[in-house]
């Protein structure tokens, strides 16, 4: 393969929050089992470097770490199809990103609405690394010369970063790094089930917001018959107007694989109320057999470290020669 031969490669990540919540799975872990049949080059990983942005207990963490692994196993997640692996043990991803630092304006990312959000909760003092992620962010994904990132919508600008630096070192040093493009997501965003201006959040404070997707099928009855809706009965599609009721719809055509417009069609007649806990039902059938898998999964525990170390050593391999030439072309 020649230096400017570009491969068709796929890379994404996921934080080490423990077991992923539905928003999770619908935008984007349900994207990665699907790229993984149409792609033959797909890296997943899981970002425990970037989880230290905020605090983290070490055992938390470790945990953490298993079961999110536990979680994409059990949900379609091949290591046969995919390399699965976690960050910290390619040691790459780190030194590339100080190299990308230093091509990296400050101003630039003080822009970052993320920096801006989540400084406010370390009381405004923010670390370096909070300020600094997207930077490995992009090493993350030019590490590998990835041509495709799945991302959500939070993550559009994180990624447009990425793409500015890989210009900028191509400028800089000669044409290496191919320029990733984004693969968005289809699903509308999942909205918060207890207040629907909001996207459902691992971090959400009230318990009921957010359905997990190892929830036994009676806190998922109890969560959807507690969602917030309006003082409407009919059950209608609107965001704007019901945002409520349009997130259920949401979330019932993603886990149904059926259109809103047929969704509507066999809700006509329903109530709300009603409308509830049959979303709920389709909520629990879809994940019964995953939260099944997690739970045997997450028994062997040697098996999830192997899956994570096997995965590294295979990225380590595609890693090693691309940074490499990186080295040689900034004069190290």
């Amino acid at each position: 393969l020649s230096q400017n031969m570009v491969v068709d490669r796929i890379f994404s990540g996921i934080q080490p929050t423990g077991t992923p919540h539905l928003g999770n799975y619908l935008g984007a872990i349900q994207n990665w089992v699907n790229l993984q049949e149409k792609c033959n080059s797909v890296l997943y990983s899981i970002m425990d470097m970037h989880s230290l942005t905020m605090p983290k207990e070490p055992a938390v963490l470790r945990q953490n770490i298993l079961d999110t692994t536990a979680a994409v196993l059990a949900c379609g997640i091949d290591p046969k199809k995919c390399f699965l692996f976690r960050q910290s043990l390619v040691p790459e991803h780190a030194e590339l990103a100080w190299i990308l630092g230093c091509l990296t304006n400050v101003p630039r990312l003080l822009r970052l609405p993320q920096w801006k959000m989540k400084r406010a909760s370390q009381n405004s003092e923010g670390t370096v690394g909070l300020l600094t992620y997207p930077v490995l962010q992009a090493a993350d994904i030019l590490l590998y010369k990835s041509t495709r990132v799945p991302v959500g919508e939070d993550q559009v600008l994180h990624l447009e970063l990425a793409q500015d630096i890989a210009q900028h070192f191509n400028k800089k040093y000669g044409e290496f790094f191919p320029v990733p493009k984004a693969i968005l997501s289809t699903t509308k965003k999942i909205k918060s089930l207890r207040d629907p201006s909001v996207k459902m959040s691992k971090s959400d404070p009230q318990k009921l917001a957010t359905v997990n997707i190892a929830d036994s099928p009676d806190e998922i009855v109890l969560k959807f018959r507690k969602a917030v809706t309006d003082f409407t009965s009919e059950v209608t599609y609107d965001p704007a107007a019901r945002p409520g009721v349009s997130n259920l719809v949401s979330i019932h055509a993603a886990v149904t694989g059926l259109s809103i417009k047929e969704l509507l069609h066999q809700a006509s007649g329903l109530d709300t109320a009603h409308y509830k806990m049959v979303v709920a039902e389709s909520v629990i059938q879809k994940f019964a057999p995953i939260r099944n898998e997690i739970k045997k999964l997450q028994e062997d525990k040697s098996y999830l470290i192997k899956v994570l170390e096997d995965g590294a050593e295979k990225a380590k391999e595609l890693a090693a020669p691309i940074y490499l030439e990186i080295r040689r072309l900034v004069g190290f």
